[in-house]
């Protein structure tokens, strides 16, 4: 099968969220198994190209309705697999992806109006005729919407015509929300905002909600999570379009890329371990030394707590805040790993100081410094109130940490809460989104901590947990034949 993957991220081009590592290790898992895939994505001045051949200039694709533009089309290799990296002068060669420290860039709509365009336009100057088009969140959510309006029927030979679309949310926080004015300028009809079906969310141009309307199949990250968003105030306003659109509405749990992730192999612990380490040795090993390294007090019966990640309300962060000074005075010892506000960094760094030798702050993101803070620590603190589409829980238990995570987030298609099912437990699930329930469930998690055998047993079973991406791979695959075999035309009316 031949597949499209258009995403504005891909791991190690340009990282900005979890989106990037998807972007790379599902289309390689989809290739390993046979597909045809490859990656189209704009030439944003985060672009590093340091790892990866050097571009080719292949062409240009020019596009007229909206406001006119040309971009240029770049080829490239990453893990041997084709990636199209389109140019445009004033949209992306000098921007972020997505925004600057000001926040997000205003033409954020016009940016990807046109990049979708130029990805539709550019299948026959690239020479790829998809069967399927995977487009990921809100910078997407167009390209199904231009499919239809400017080559199903207009021109049905065109590849676009052709391919049908899987729509992939992975974050529902974020929609792509702008002004109906923006309609004239990216060349979408109002008859495609007011209808009923339409794109309209709110009284403004939702991008999110186009992709989720036009799409062929829909996709969220987690099965259990497919089905609560169809619930009343549950599927970030767009239920209703779920509910509609339930039977095109699919569940694939996210994999973990176990050559990455792998405590048996990682050269990045102070030592080696595995389920076959019955007495955790190597695991105790990488806790002292990064108890040493981050000058924390080395108590190997206090338990160490992490938790990565951005530091704010999406995230869960505020119930975090709430309690997280009763949380080190329950005896835990807490390393946190993230970006966030000024104010709340600050706020963290008093902590910091008020509980020192329990307490440390690492500001924003390191890959190899998270690979040590796994490997040394015994619970890993997942508090969002949606987290289907991060695999961060599953890398944990591959790394012996047991997640503590919302009951309701989509991360019990990973963790299993021990408390309700002691024997196959992974994790611990707290019930309600408050700070109180939170904190419950950390101290629930402190009492069986105390009880060395019980925990040693469930550290194994989570080390022995399997997500593989060639599973969730082949997963993918049948969703993606249920793209080409419902790939159908639309009412036009209201």
């Amino acid at each position: 099968m031949k597949i499209a993957f258009v995403t504005p991220e891909l791991d190690p081009l340009v990282r900005k969220t979890p989106l990037a590592e998807l972007s790379r290790v599902l289309p390689r898992a989809l290739g390993q198994i046979g597909n045809d895939v490859r990656v189209f994505m704009p030439y944003s001045t985060a672009v590093d190209l340091s790892a990866v051949p050097e571009p080719e200039s292949i062409g240009v694709v020019s596009i007229t309705s909206g406001e006119p533009a040309t971009f240029s089309i770049r080829r490239t290799k990453v893990d041997d697999m084709t990636v199209y990296l389109f140019g445009h002068p004033v949209y992306f060669r000098d921007r972020q992806p997505y925004g600057n420290e000001e926040g997000p860039y205003r033409d954020n709509g016009k940016r990807y109006a046109a990049f979708s365009r130029a990805v539709l336009a550019s299948l026959p100057i690239v020479d790829f005729a998809p069967d399927v088009l995977h487009c990921p969140d809100w910078t997407t959510g167009l390209v199904p919407v231009l499919r239809e309006l400017e080559y199903v029927n207009s021109q049905p030979d065109h590849p676009a015509a052709k391919a049908g679309v899987y729509f992939h949310i992975t974050n529902f926080a974020i929609q792509g929300s702008f002004e109906r004015d923006l309609l004239p300028q990216i060349g979408i009809p109002l008859s495609v905002f007011q209808r009923v079906h339409g794109i309209e969310l709110g009284g403004k141009v939702n991008f999110l909600k186009a992709g989720c309307e036009f799409g062929t199949i829909l996709g969220t990250n987690s099965v259990g999570h497919a089905r609560r968003i169809q619930e009343q105030d549950r599927g970030y306003g767009l239920e209703e379009t779920f509910r509609r659109r339930a039977k095109e509405l699919v569940g694939i749990p996210t994999g973990v890329d176990y050559q990455a992730w792998n405590p048996e192999s990682d050269t990045l612990l102070a030592s080696p371990y595995g389920a076959a380490d019955k007495n955790l040795n190597g695991k105790k090993r990488c806790k002292t030394a990064l108890q040493q390294q981050f000058s924390l007090e080395k108590a190997a019966r206090s338990p160490l707590v992490a938790l990565m990640g951005r530091f704010d309300t999406d995230n869960g962060f505020d119930l975090v805040a709430e309690q997280l000074t009763s949380i080190l005075e329950h005896g835990f010892e807490v390393v946190l790993m993230g970006a966030g506000r000024p104010d709340m960094h600050e706020r963290l760094k008093t902590l910091e100081t008020s509980f020192a030798g329990r307490c440390r702050l690492i500001e924003g993101y390191y890959a190899n410094t998270a690979h040590a803070i796994l490997g040394a620590a015994d619970l890993l603190l997942i508090p969002s109130h949606y987290s289907a589409g991060s695999p961060l829980g599953a890398i944990a238990m591959r790394y012996g940490v047991v997640p503590i995570v919302y009951a309701g987030s989509g991360l019990e298609d990973y963790v299993q809460d021990v408390s309700t099912n002691p024997r196959t437990g992974t994790g611990f699930h707290f019930k309600n989104y408050t700070g109180e329930s939170l904190l419950a469930c950390v101290d629930e998690a402190r009492k069986l901590y105390k009880d060395p055998a019980a925990w040693n047993t469930l550290v194994r079973r989570c080390l022995r947990q399997d997500f593989s991406w060639q599973a969730t791979a082949a997963e993918y695959a049948k969703a993606y034949r249920r793209v080409t075999r419902r790939t159908r035309p639309r009412e036009n009316s209201a």
